[in-house]
């Protein structure tokens, strides 16, 4: 026994000074010294230490570039262009990466470690997202698996942003969680409302930042969230709307709405299609109705494509793109110009986008948000 334990306290302490030899040569092997990144030909020009990834670089700078992961090279949301030469697109970059972002020199930030010098390109708007402080005033449960969050901004106290534009929440540590994450979600709240933030979270079986809000985030809790970002958003013309929500999915397009009826952008014809399974995955009905009955050209087609006997449904059925299509032939105007707008999982939004072409939307005036 005696001697067992002998051999254990070896191999402990055999490793735990090779863990701290290997610091020791990293920091010495990797000490890249100061290097200087330029941000869209000298508008920005920050001096830092190397040896990071470009986007942690970035974001200890106070430069917030948009990542649903975490930075964990899966969302492929953190794309910046790379204007010099750091070497070829890494193995973890090139499933996230289409063939002309290649050929643009688009790489993802986390992926990318400061080793030297670099200049990069960024939307200019991304700029002006910052790290906002706020307390969870109010949580709300929309259906069996989708909470309301709503929380009050503290510092800074107002935020300015684009209807249809999401935010990253910042989740603490808990459980087996060692480390914080971001995770982004769309805002459904009107950007009237400059003092606070609302969100529509669907708890995801074994997802970090949505078992955090289903299980442990309370009113008054404290949170921190990075924003925002985002170019899903209306585009200023005259086209019809069409617009096509799943799940959680309603939340950017609420929030588009309801700024439009705010600002009396009331002229164009909007159609919001809202898929669910049954009724009890169906939420901010009445909201919708109510709305009809105020903006003459907004349409609301709410449509369950497993409806239980209970459910009593005397509304559309069957899959959402199966009523779209539907719509399209029977109740739209086909000579009428249009817009697509969508926001679900990305099997929803792909079938959407198949029915909208074969219908005269061209897909570059298809706009759309896919859950990852």
């Amino acid at each position: 026994m005696n001697t067992i334990l002998a051999a254990s306290f070896l191999i402990g302490g055999l490793s735990a000074v090779l863990a701290a030899l290997i610091v020791v040569v990293d920091g010495i092997v990797n000490n890249y010294g100061e290097v200087k990144i330029d941000i869209n030909n000298g508008k920005k020009e920050l001096k830092v230490n190397g040896g990071a990834s470009l986007l942690t670089t970035l974001s200890e700078q106070g430069v917030f570039i948009p990542s649903a992961c975490g930075g964990r090279g899966s969302c492929g949301a953190c794309k910046v262009k790379v204007l010099s030469d750091i070497g070829p697109i890494l193995p973890t970059e090139a499933p996230l990466l289409e063939e002309d972002e290649i050929k643009q020199n688009i790489r993802l930030s986390c992926q990318v470690k400061v080793k030297s010098d670099i200049a990069i390109e960024i939307p200019e708007e991304l700029f002006s997202a910052k790290i906002f402080k706020g307390v969870v005033e109010k949580i709300n449960d929309l259906t069996y698996d989708i909470k309301e969050v709503k929380i009050k901004l503290i510092e800074p106290n107002e935020i300015e942003f684009k209807a249809g534009q999401y935010m990253q929440l910042v989740i603490p540590p808990y459980e087996k969680i060692n480390e914080y994450t971001q995770r982004a979600y769309s805002i459904a709240s009107s950007p009237s409302q400059k003092d606070s933030v609302e969100f529509f979270i669907r708890l995801v079986p074994g997802g970090i930042a949505t078992t955090y809000v289903h299980k442990y985030l309370k009113e008054n809790d404290q949170m921190e969230l990075v924003g925002p970002f985002g170019e899903f958003y209306m585009r200023n013309t005259d086209a019809d709307m069409i617009c096509v929500a799943g799940g959680s999915g309603l939340a950017p397009i609420k929030s588009i709405v309801a700024d439009m009826f705010e600002r009396k952008i009331t002229n164009r014809n909007v159609w919001l299609f809202f898929g669910a399974r049954s009724l009890k995955d169906l939420y901010y009905v009445d909201f919708f109705q109510d709305m009809e009955k105020k903006w003459d050209r907004f349409h609301f087609v709410p449509a369950l494509s497993e409806p239980e006997p209970q459910d009593n449904w005397k509304g559309e059925t069957g899959l959402i793109t199966d009523v779209l299509g539907k719509y399209f032939k029977e109740k739209m105007d086909q000579n009428t110009p249009k817009e697509g707008y969508l926001c679900g999982s990305p099997g929803m939004i792909n079938a959407c986008i198949k029915v909208m072409t074969e219908n005269g939307i061209s897909e570059d005036k298809i706009y759309y948000d896919k859950f990852a």
